[in-house]
């Protein structure tokens, strides 16, 4: 696998991670209960998780 195939595929599952975050957070705001918070905790963690693993590459 070359670097630019790598690049790719890196990229394509930070996105689906990323839309996976953020499907979280709002279907964990539309349940009003513990679990529905927790779902939304997750989903900001992982947000938080991807954000921080990009600004890595340009400390």
């Amino acid at each position: 696998m070359n670097e630019q195939s790598r690049k790719w595929i890196v990229g394509i599952l930070a996105a689906v991670c990323l839309i996976i975050c953020i499907a979280l957070v709002i279907v964990g705001q539309r349940r009003i209960e513990a679990a529905g918070l927790m779902m939304q905790l997750v989903g900001l963690a992982g947000i938080l998780v991807l954000i921080g693993l990009y600004n890595k590459k340009y400390k």
